[in-house]
């Protein structure tokens, strides 16, 4: 599988760390779109699309964001996966981490690390093409 195009979409007004978005099409047959270019701490990444995770109120089914304490429909208190009524806060033992990186699933994202990094050398390529053009 080749890399047959990438389009880069400059963001338009300065985010934090969020410079660009781009679009990949393999082999001139299939597309991933909204891929992330993030400005880091040791330099741009690429960033797969992703979705918030949701999960249902037990008293009136409403899909809320996975943190939410309380259902945005009826305001019922929102429990744990475990059933257990969620805390206020989390623990030092880092479940705050592992909670806020499970709160995004990739939609789309190579299996191989090898391929990330054909992906990522590839986009961020054609995003430093795009930024010494302008």
């Amino acid at each position: 599988m080749r890399i047959t195009e990438v389009k880069i979409f400059q963001k338009e007004d300065e985010d934090k760390k969020l410079r660009a978005f781009a679009t990949i099409t393999f082999d001139d047959c299939f597309v991933v779109r909204d891929i992330k270019i993030i400005e880091g701490s040791k330099g741009y990444f690429v960033a797969m699309p992703s979705r918030r995770v949701k999960e249902s109120c037990s008293q009136c089914h409403h899909r809320n964001v996975i943190r939410s304490h309380y259902c945005n429909h009826c305001g019922s208190k929102l429990e744990s996966l475990d059933g257990t009524p969620k805390a206020d806060h989390h623990d030092e033992s880092g479940d705050e981490i592992k909670t806020r990186q499970s709160e995004h699933k990739d939609i789309a994202h190579p299996i191989t690390s090898g391929f990330r990094e054909i992906i990522q050398i590839a986009v961020l390529e054609a995003y430093e093409k795009q930024k010494k053009g302008k």
